[in-house]
């Protein structure tokens, strides 16, 4: 083992087991995310201006539930792996063992915000501008539990960055890495998270639909930022451009940013139409 290389932690990525029933560090982070981010909401939504009421929150949570394991699952399947899927399709319902997409699971939840929305009759992005504030708490969770699974690691780390490479025991090059999803638990859970707070403090959910787009904006950046620490899904690889080495994540980040930029445009010039309006 080379010097100045972290040993990585031995954790068991089952948190308990009675017999043959087992609960996974993986699923209880999902849980963790989901519980805590919507605590996080209901305190959010009493916050000014006052668009959507604690039962609507108390409600989505059930359908922010399916939205994020059924697309999340399905975006894996569909944009990393659909061949190994086709070949093995029983294994498409193991979520304990990990494969879970950011990009489709924020297919399936904007798919339920807008069913939830049509359902009660609501604004769409006044409950969006919400729920958004909580994202980021679920992609820290997840990010740990990608981390406990010793899933996701990173590229291999230049030699004056082995102070913080580790090994990890399901690399099979066994070589010094880069924590890259302690990385990212940083930039897309606490960082983006923070971002977010800001927004909130500044009141600009007075805007709607301007603090989604925020979300989707610096989700983008981060994830893009970190995926160059991230080694890429093998069956995957690199996509290979005249600059430099993209990979799916990028790729798949890119109109996610595309969006988030349009949607604070959109927000931001909707509001000063409105307050046109109101002056003539």
């Amino acid at each position: 083992m080379p010097l100045f290389v972290i040993p990585f932690p031995a954790i068991s990525p089952v948190a308990i087991a009675f017999g043959p029933f087992a609960i996974r560090w993986y699923a209880l982070a999902y849980i963790a995310g989901l519980l805590i981010g919507w605590r996080y909401c209901l305190y959010v939504a009493a916050r000014p201006p006052v668009l959507v009421r604690h039962g609507d929150i108390d409600d989505f949570l059930v359908w922010a539930t399916l939205g994020v394991v059924l697309g999340g699952r399905i975006g894996y399947i569909l944009f990393y792996n659909l061949r190994f899927y086709l070949r093995e399709p029983l294994q498409m319902l193991e979520i304990w063992h990990g494969g879970m997409s950011f990009h489709g699971g924020a297919l399936g939840v904007a798919l339920a915000l807008w069913l939830f929305a049509r359902k009660r009759r609501m604004g769409l992005f006044a409950l969006a501008d919400i729920i958004s504030e909580a994202i980021p708490i679920g992609l820290f969770f997840g990010r740990i539990a990608n981390f406990i699974n010793a899933e996701l690691y990173g590229r291999p780390a230049p030699l004056w960055a082995r102070g913080v490479a580790l090994i990890y025991p399901t690399d099979p090059l066994r070589i010094p890495r880069w924590p890259s999803e302690i990385f990212e638990a940083l930039l897309e859970g606490i960082c983006v998270f923070l971002v977010l707070l800001v927004a909130e403090r500044r009141g600009l959910r007075r805007r709607p639909g301007l603090v989604t787009g925020i979300l989707l904006a610096g989700y983008a950046v981060a994830r893009i930022i970190g995926e160059f620490f991230r080694q890429p899904d093998p069956q995957r690889g690199y996509f290979t451009c005249s600059v430099l080495c993209t990979t799916e994540g990028q790729i798949l980040s890119l109109p996610v940013l595309v969006a988030g930029i349009a949607m604070m445009w959109w927000a931001v010039r909707a509001r000063t139409a409105e307050a046109k309006a109101k002056t003539t």
